[in-house]
């Protein structure tokens, strides 16, 4: 029997949201994007750095738009365009689950 991944491990709510943000690393996201039907690019990593970075500082998830503006800098005009190639279902669908935050209490898009 073959160990249990790090998803198996970490507790995730009834919605797919991870319970304990802290319990989140760079191989859990790899494992949760997986479920999701994406491979990470280093586009969907600056979005979830910058959510986790985000996170730490303020203790709660980054609200659409702030994430918009770090593909922005990539894509000028296209910041929310990109958003939505890169997580087709939404921020809050895809990009929340997979950067391991709370289910957000918004569900803002920009």
């Amino acid at each position: 029997m073959s160990e249990p991944t790090q998803a198996q491990r970490a507790a995730i709510d009834g919605e797919g949201y991870l319970v304990d943000p802290e319990e989140w690393d760079e191989a859990l996201a790899v494992e949760l994007a997986k479920v999701q039907g994406i491979e990470l690019t280093d586009e969907h990593w600056l979005v979830i750095r910058f959510m986790r970075d985000y996170y730490a500082e303020h203790q709660i998830c980054a609200d659409a738009r702030h994430a918009m503006k770090q593909l922005e800098a990539l894509h000028p005009g296209q910041g929310r365009q990109r958003m939505f190639e890169l997580f087709p279902y939404g921020y809050v669908a895809q990009a929340c689950r997979i950067a391991g935050m709370r289910r957000p209490r918004t569900w803002s898009t920009g």
